[in-house]
């Protein structure tokens, strides 16, 4: 059998997929502690082994050059606007989006080598290759059903072994792992100068508010819509992160430039049977499942 054909994988990756289906039907490993393995077996699946999917990119370019170069107003509703630089990191929110996407389809790809019918407990990780560049991995654990009914498409989830058991005992399961990823950046101006200053008193600096609730939205817009993708009619939330850095501009009198990432990821989720599911627009559900301690 030929992977590089089927998958479409570069050679390391095909590989890969090769050893791990030559692994297939033998001794099989996994990431799951005792409690998750039996927690995964008491609703039906098996575990069929470990995999791993990476992809290694190089990561930098946003479309701009320097600090951004055009004024607008920024603060909606503020009595003084706040001006901010407009600018699009369009092309480095698409690179860090696929990058994930594609260390994830690598590791569905060994999960299908298995015979397994989705991943569970996938975790996304991100890390310096070299100074140029970032090595995105997704592992996780590759799960069979004791079932003759097989899905279409493996199913991926950051879920654990007891959070994927609550799920499937409560008639819902997991159709895809989603992201949701977001940057803005904001000018650091005379206006926010002046309010960050100690001779300024206790008041709310609301550039710095707008920046990082206009990331977070972007980055929450993102997820439901690729929990739409997947076919889901709610997600189960993993993780809202927010960084800021700050990037001086040495052109601008030695001002700054504050970025904000946003990353919101999640398991999109549905019921089992799609005539349970309420006719007509459906608002998106993001929750948590309370982990056992």
């Amino acid at each position: 059998m030929t992977y590089r054909r089927e998958t479409g994988l570069p050679g390391a990756a095909a590989g890969a997929a090769a050893a791990t289906a030559a692994r297939a039907g033998g001794t099989w490993d996994s990431a799951l502690s005792s409690g998750e393995f039996a927690a995964i077996r008491s609703v039906g699946f098996d575990p069929v082994g470990q995999v791993l999917g990476t992809a290694v990119f190089s990561i930098g370019f946003t479309g701009l050059w320097g600090c951004p170069g055009a004024w607008s107003a920024a603060a909606d509703g503020a009595k003084e606007p706040s001006l901010a630089w407009t600018s699009s990191f369009a092309p480095l929110v698409r690179a860090m989006y696929a990058a994930r996407r594609l260390a994830l389809a690598r590791a569905v790809e060994e999960c299908r080598a298995l015979g397994g019918d989705g991943i569970a407990g996938v975790e996304l990780r991100v890390s310096e290759f070299t100074p140029e560049t970032l090595e995105f991995t997704a592992l996780g654990t590759a799960v069979r059903a004791r079932s003759r009914v097989r899905p279409r498409q493996p199913f991926t989830s950051h879920l654990g072994g007891q959070d994927f058991a609550k799920l499937l005992n409560d008639g819902r399961i997991p159709t895809g792992l989603v992201l949701g990823i977001a940057l803005e950046n904001r000018h650091d101006d005379w206006r926010t100068s002046r309010r960050t200053r100690w001779t300024a008193g206790n008041q709310e600096v609301d550039g710095y508010t707008l920046l990082i609730g206009q990331a977070r939205r972007k980055a929450r817009d993102q997820l439901a819509r690729d929990a739409a993708k997947h076919g889901g009619d709610g997600v189960v939330l993993d993780e809202l992160e927010l960084t800021v850095d700050e990037n001086l501009c040495p052109n601008y009198g030695y001002s700054r430039d504050l970025v904000a990432e946003a990353l919101a990821l999640g398991t999109s989720i549905t019921r089992f049977s799609r005539s349970e599911r309420p006719a007509g627009p459906r608002p998106l559900t993001i929750m948590r499942l309370e982990r056992e301690h």
